[in-house]
């Protein structure tokens, strides 16, 4: 039986950058092959913030096009936007009340964001968050998630959920996603901070690259990342880790082994690595970055292609909701 894979994004800002792309986009477009991939922008989850409406409309067109840029192919995926399909929503509500208060305050991202928001910064969307992205995967009776370690906890609660469901409403109300976590995917580092996470809350701009950035930005901001005092150009690191990042980015897009990059590298100084390693990188992202233009440069053609997957999504959707709400006694509507 082909297994399903779930995975989505928020659109939070106007370009992905490097870490998704190569941590999970990549992923996403070899997943399409020998499973039924489910992908979506979660523009729900977004709301958290508080958006201001029109950027939160365009960036939800923008990332959706910068996924069928990099590969994801609406003819062997289903692409939706979240709140097309309402039944994320009513899922919400019903598995809320399967979730304890204490666990879902014990999840470390709430207790990070609403540390730093304060109590008049934090709502109710936040705390319930976790549940929304059970909701998310469970809804598609999803076998597979790609997660990285930021988001095991959050799926670790779905997985709770899903068994708790079982285990009251009877074996098979939903199915138990299990995570699907490739070990040799790049962890991508800030090149200003390389001891930080890649992420659009870095403390300076020029550490992270977006997928849509200029060609000749990419360029620059490879060529201004911190290194050390050395000279030597190996793979370290505790000792190394900014000249260990831009290895591993190396690695990443030309498929090669680290140790094979060092070694071409033997005698030769950072400037030279950085200069090539930013030829591979513009060179990679390109046409990615033309694609998504086109895409976003065809608003009608894009929302139809979102229409037409949550239409699909809605049939899988509905059919779980159905089967839980009968379970949980939850009247049935009659056909007229």
């Amino acid at each position: 039986m082909t297994q399903r894979v779930f995975s989505a994004m928020q659109p939070t800002s106007d370009s992905l950058q490097l870490g998704n792309y190569l941590g999970a986009l990549v992923q996403w477009v070899a997943l399409q092959d020998g499973r039924e991939a489910i992908y979506s922008v979660v523009d729900l989850h977004a709301l958290t913030v508080a958006p201001d409406p029109a950027t939160l409309t365009r960036r939800t067109r923008a990332t959706a096009a910068q996924f069928l840029a990099a590969g994801v192919d609406p003819q062997r995926s289903t692409l939706f936007v979240q709140s097309h399909v309402p039944q994320h929503a009513e899922l919400t509500w019903i598995l809320s009340t399967f979730t304890g208060m204490g666990e879902a305050g014990r999840m470390t991202q709430f207790k990070d964001k609403s540390a730093k928001a304060g109590q008049s910064g934090t709502n109710v969307g936040l705390f319930t968050y976790p549940v929304l992205m059970a909701a998310d995967i469970l809804l598609y009776d999803t076998d597979v998630v790609p997660v990285g370690e930021d988001q095991r906890q959050h799926l670790e609660l779905s997985r709770d959920l899903a068994q708790r469901l079982n285990s009251r409403l009877g074996e098979g109300t939903v199915t138990v996603p299990e995570p699907h976590i490739v070990k040799e995917v790049a962890k991508i580092y800030d090149l200003q901070d390389p001891t930080a996470k890649m992420s659009k809350s870095s403390s300076s701009p020029h550490g992270v690259i977006d997928i849509l950035d200029e060609p000749q930005e990419i360029a620059k901001r490879i060529r201004s990342a911190v290194t050390d005092t050395e000279t030597v150009i190996r793979f370290d690191r505790g000792s190394k880790p900014g000249v260990s990042n831009l290895l591993t980015i190396y690695s990443a897009f030309t498929g090669r082994p680290v140790d094979d990059i060092v070694a071409d590298y033997e005698g030769k100084m950072y400037g030279h690595l950085k200069g090539d390693l930013a030829d591979v990188v513009v060179g990679a992202l390109a046409p990615v970055r033309e694609a998504t233009m086109e895409w976003i440069e065809s608003p009608e053609k894009l929302d139809s292609v979102l229409a037409q997957g949550a239409a699909k999504a809605s049939v899988i959707a509905q059919a779980t909701l159905e089967r839980i709400g009968g379970r949980m006694g939850l009247l049935p509507l009659a056909h007229r």
